[in-house]
């Protein structure tokens, strides 16, 4: 295991372990494992439900006894992507820590601090005996990053607590107590294979090295969606020229804005100068779009082999009309907090997920329910008058922010304390699991904070190492300032 050096040391030396483990969404056993025999170790009460979600109980420390029973929550799965040029198996290898100045990232991956980093914390909290505070109940969820599944699972009684610290935020220094909900539409497009001969021209275009990052939190950021820009590109080409779409990948996680795409059709022999022509003109546009967010967006197109069919022609325009109509980005700002997003959609994912099928993922998010319905409505709408059949599924709820709560007042007075200015009250645009908790046990009292965290969801993730040290401080004064019964 690595040995970081940096404070907090026991918070970074559970998030060293934490890398050493692999702990996809979905494929968290291991790491459940590791958190159940963690909690048994210090002779902790520690509970797991079926589906691998873990409670570790902690005592009050004597003189506490009176205080409210906090809950600590975490999610241990991560988010996995990397470059293209790293190998990587997230199903075995650890996560390669490399500190680069005041930030900790990752060689190549997703580095995991979303939410690697809370659960660090929480770890620490457990272990550490000199800590002054009443009852802890750490609660560790599975698969929050691809459904929520994990919060959704959850028995009601495992939440046995007044208070709920959800420690997966990105920005130390703020403290929210908002979320959006949000649910994601699948767009089936069924083909069929159809003959092509004749003097054609075969390319691939790849549109790369997009700055991605997470589709609530970064939506708002101006950035590309590499799907929407491919595929504007072979609208063009589609509009112009006979046209044979072949095959077309694009993006990988519902939550994660799409940082690469790609596509291999045929024209004419005849046009594929103009089709160079057209390429290089579009890429200028783009580049001239997006010069500021995407300083480091790359377009190749080249020549590829042969092939003796193509998606069929009625498939082809219904997907690619789809895909240039069906919305991208923020839909609507919120009439009640200053700056923050309330409505959006990402189009995540466009795959050829076999011979037959081509399956486009978006999701959506609001945090006013009908918003988020009305949304996905247009989305689903957009699909199907391409001839998809769409399936909506993941619905999850949002969390009201309560402007009277004890502990958010409790965290702003110690923030204050501590470091001098104030702590920023805010929502975020993004799905939290606090939602689907306030829904099992609407009489939690939460708020939600983190240290400082850079371009989550993708390889370009990193955690910045001051904001950690500043963000132990504050849970530890917190815990030790929490309201009394």
């Amino acid at each position: 295991m690595v040995k970081l050096n940096l404070k907090p040391q026991m918070v970074f030396d559970y998030f060293a372990q934490i890398c050493e483990i692999p702990h996809a969404s979905k494929h968290e056993e291991q790491i459940s494992r590791f958190l159940q025999e963690f909690g048994k170790g210090l002779g902790l009460e520690t509970i797991a439900d079926e589906v691998g979600n873990v409670l570790i109980k902690k005592p009050a420390t004597p003189g506490y006894e009176d205080r409210k029973t906090i809950i600590l929550q975490g999610h241990m799965d991560m988010v996995c992507d990397k470059r293209k040029d790293v190998e990587h198996d997230f199903s075995k290898d650890p996560i390669k820590l490399i500190v680069d100045g005041e930030w900790l990232r990752a060689d190549g991956t997703t580095l995991g601090a979303d939410n690697g980093i809370g659960v660090a914390a929480g770890m620490a909290v457990l272990a550490d005996n000199t800590l002054k505070h009443g009852p802890i109940n750490c609660l560790f969820t599975i698969d929050e990053e691809t459904g929520l599944t994990g919060a959704m699972a959850l028995d009601a009684n495992l939440l046995q607590g007044d208070i709920l610290i959800n420690l997966d935020s990105e920005d130390e220094g703020e403290i929210f107590i908002g979320c959006a909900g949000g649910v994601c539409n699948y767009a089936d497009f069924r083909y069929i294979y159809e003959p092509i001969a004749g003097d054609l021209f075969f390319m691939k275009a790849e549109i790369s090295q997009l700055t991605g990052g997470h589709s609530g939190d970064d939506i708002n950021k101006g950035r590309a969606n590499a799907n929407k820009l491919l595929n504007r590109f072979l609208c063009r080409v589609a509009e112009k020229y006979e046209f044979y779409l072949c095959d077309i990948d694009g993006g990988s996680l519902h939550n994660a804005i799409p940082r690469d795409a790609w596509a291999v059709f045929a024209v004419q022999s005849k046009d594929k100068e103009s089709v160079r022509v057209d390429f290089n003109m579009f890429a200028a546009e783009a580049q001239d779009e997006y010069s500021v967010t995407e300083p480091d967006m790359k377009f190749v197109l080249q020549s590829t082999d042969p092939v003796n069919r193509a998606i069929d022609s009625k498939t082809t325009k219904g997907l690619l009309k789809s895909l240039h109509a069906v919305f991208n980005g923020v839909f609507a700002m919120s009439q009640d907090v200053p700056g923050l997003v309330e409505t959006s959609s990402n189009l995540a994912s466009v795959r050829r997920v076999s011979d037959g099928v081509i399956k486009v993922t978006t999701s959506q998010r609001s945090s006013i329910e009908s918003a988020r319905d009305n949304v996905s409505d247009s989305v689903r709408m957009a699909f199907e008058l391409g001839g998809a059949t769409v399936t909506t599924k993941g619905h999850y709820p949002g969390w009201k922010p309560n402007m009277n709560s004890q502990i958010m007042k409790v965290a702003c007075e110690q923030y204050t304390r501590l470091f001098g200015g104030e702590a920023k009250i805010k929502a975020i645009h993004a799905g939290l699991e606090c939602g689907l908790f306030l829904e099992k046990a609407p009489a939690l009292d939460m708020i939600s904070f983190g240290p400082t965290m850079r371009g989550v969801h993708s390889p370009d993730e990193k955690l910045n190492i001051p904001s950690t040290e500043r963000f132990w401080q504050h849970l530890v004064a917190i815990l030790e300032n929490a309201p009394s019964k």
